[in-house]
């Protein structure tokens, strides 16, 4: 029976836990400011697409993406055509899944790879390995006779378990990479069923672009994969990484938000001339982009809170993002920001 011993707990979690709490509620507010909350979710639907379809191999642009889900013409690889309009249809069933069921599961791996596969929405029949470009193997999947079994113990391990949703739809996302139970698509339907589960927590967690986050930090991203198995099954690195990638996608919607709001006023979003401590804070990261807040406060000589403070608003207004985990990442200050 998968349990909690596939991960060790973090005494950072609560932390982060607490803070996507109260982004959350910042994300629903700027849901109510914007005029098109539809057309931002769409926005936000097809990032995840095509972000989720690119970190396994996908060629298409975002242009090239949003032009099939509108049903344009677009000129490319037909696999790659297919891939997107199967990865809108299985998002869009979101609120018709059941995360815990082994059948939509299977239904949701039937449309993102009808007619692509041919062992779509069942489990496959063969072994399987994760095999990297220079022919090493990095990690072999279940046996395919084990497969059926593992799947329904860990959907069942997640309806009972008391975890946070955020930890829990974390370690459900690793153990499907882990168990590896399709032929193909397994990256996929992983990002999609953690997006499933969170909500089904949180109704706003449907239109995150959390996979853009994870796209835009693959290496990372697959780093912790890897980082999981360093002693058995640990996933922890993985859900440290998942829980900096959530929030960060929070901050995403909340800057896509303030500049679609901007655009439907009329008004510019460039961030003009800053001063005080956030220009100092803005000059310094131009300097060193990978200071954390506890550096830069001392370096200007402010409370660790202060400088947490600033940072949240600069986020919060486009100026900062954050590439990475807080630990090996760095900032990346908007065209346009000036000390």
């Amino acid at each position: 029976m998968i349990n909690q011993s596939y991960y060790s707990e973090s005494p950072l979690w609560h932390e982060k836990v607490g803070d996507i709490h109260a982004l959350l509620e910042r994300v629903r507010i700027s849901e109510e400011r914007s005029a098109d909350v539809l057309q931002l979710r769409k926005l936000n639907r097809i990032m995840s697409i095509h972000a989720s379809t690119a970190i396994e191999g996908n060629n298409l642009t975002l242009g090239q993406v949003t032009d099939v889900i509108n049903g344009r013409q677009v000129w490319g690889p037909p696999k790659d055509i297919k891939e997107v309009q199967n990865a809108w249809q299985a998002y869009n069933e979101l609120g018709h899944y059941n995360p815990w069921s082994v059948a939509d599961l299977l239904k949701a791996h039937g449309l993102m790879t009808a007619a692509l596969i041919g062992e779509s929405g069942v489990f496959r029949s063969v072994d399987v390995a994760v095999v990297r470009s220079d022919g090493k193997v990095m990690h072999r999947g279940a046996s395919p006779e084990a497969v059926p079994d593992l799947v329904a113990q860990l959907l069942d391990w997640g309806h009972t378990s008391e975890a946070h949703p955020l930890i829990k739809s974390s370690a459900v996302h690793f153990m499907l990479e882990h168990i590896h139970p399709f032929i193909d698509g397994n990256g996929r339907i992983g990002r999609l069923w953690q997006t499933l589960i969170l909500s089904k927590w949180n109704p706003l967690f449907a239109w995150m672009p959390v996979e853009t986050m994870v796209h835009n930090n693959q290496a990372l991203y697959y780093k912790a994969l890897q980082d999981s198995y360093n002693n058995g099954i640990d996933c922890r690195p993985f859900i440290d990484f998942m829980l900096d990638a959530v929030e960060n996608s929070l901050y995403k919607y909340v800057d896509i938000a303030t500049e679609t709001t901007a655009k439907e006023l009329g008004v510019g979003v460039n961030v003009g001339v800053y001063v005080g401590v956030k220009a100092d804070i803005i000059g310094k990261l131009k300097e060193q982009p990978t200071l954390s807040a506890k550096e830069l406060a001392a370096l200007l000589k402010r409370s660790t809170r202060t400088i947490e403070r600033h940072i949240r608003e600069l986020r919060e207004q486009g100026i900062l993002v954050r590439v990475g985990s807080d630990k090996s990442g760095y900032w990346q200050i908007k065209d346009g920001a000036k000390a």
